[in-house]
């Protein structure tokens, strides 16, 4: 993108600089030019100056986008379930087990990996070249996930699931038989303070909005389908928890299958054999960042879960 060089006119007297900059550069998102304007790599009339500073009419704003750094993500003939793609964006369907991206301990495998393997025609995002992802599911989690190859594609999808216009739809097993067959989580959620790596409910958290409709009890487990307001992180995991009934699998947030009842019999067999949170991304729905045309693409759900589900539904003995 290189330098870019703007007038502050009159009627943008008194507007925030990072927000001037995200109108007038929109293929950037606004994490990114905070971080442009913190690295030094803006200046208003000639001084380095802080994100949120107002501007005063006839201002000179500079901004210099470095070029990417390159990426140390090295990639990897990974297969991939690839249910659509174009020169904008790559929706797949996750495998479980797979980590989104490199972190400390995942340094490969991981479905960046993959992408960067796939994908000859990525743009820098973020400021370094791979794959846009612009959401994540966890670790454990199955389903459809969508990956920007481009930076307009990437502020779009990210600000399509900053303002909650994104439709997202998960199933889970649960324990417990939930009582309403339909219902609404609003609880804030933040990082425990004794274990930053959890997430737990706060009343100084942020708000998380979670709506919930049962698909079917069965023996003390509950199917029930999700649909997040919010996009916090582990956030159905830790607000069905908070209602008392975790995901089945799901370890860290009470979900257990040990303490299963034997009344649960093939549900409890199944259930005892999950090796990951029984949590799926089953749809997700969006506007094409190129053509605005609404997309929606769901998943079924892979074979340890589809049988676990379809036990709760009565669909089997």
């Amino acid at each position: 993108m290189g330098r870019s060089r703007f007038t502050v006119t009159p009627e943008e007297s008194g507007e925030r600089l990072d927000v001037f900059l995200v109108r007038n550069l929109s293929e950037l998102s606004r994490s990114r030019i905070r971080k442009l304007i913190d690295g030094g790599h803006v200046l208003l009339d000639d001084l380095p100056p802080k994100a949120g500073v107002l501007l005063r009419p006839g201002s000179i704003v500079i901004i210099n986008v470095p070029a990417p750094e390159p990426s140390e993500t090295v990639p990897e003939p990974i297969p991939l379930s690839i249910l659509y793609e174009d020169g904008d964006l790559i929706v797949i369907d996750k495998p479980p087990h797979m980590v989104a991206h490199p972190s400390h301990g995942h340094s490969s495998g991981t479905l960046v990996n993959a992408l960067l393997h796939h994908c000859r025609d990525l743009s820098g995002i973020g400021g370094v070249t791979r794959p846009g992802i612009v959401h994540r599911l966890d670790k454990g989690t199955s389903g459809v996930m969508v990956a920007a190859k481009n930076d307009a594609a990437h502020v779009s999808l990210a600000r399509q699931f900053k303002d909650h216009s994104i439709g997202r739809t998960y199933l889970a097993a649960v324990k417990g038989e939930m009582g309403n067959d339909t219902g609404l989580i609003e609880k804030p959620l933040g990082r425990r303070h004794k274990d930053r790596k959890r997430i737990g409910v706060r009343e100084d958290g942020r708000r998380a909005v979670t709506e919930y409709q049962i698909m079917g009890r069965r023996a003390g487990i509950s199917l029930v389908r999700l649909s997040p307001g919010t996009g916090r992180t582990h956030q159905l995991r830790v607000h069905l928890s908070s209602i008392g009934h975790p995901i089945l699998g799901d370890a860290t947030y009470g979900g257990s299958t040990r303490s299963l009842h034997s009344s649960a019999g093939q549900g409890a067999l199944l259930a005892k054999n999950l090796t990951r949170p029984a949590l799926h991304a089953l749809e997700l729905a969006f506007d094409h960042p190129s053509t605005g045309e609404r997309m929606t693409f769901e998943s079924p759900p892979p074979e340890d879960l589809a049988e676990l589900f379809a036990w709760i539904r009565g669909e089997t003995p």
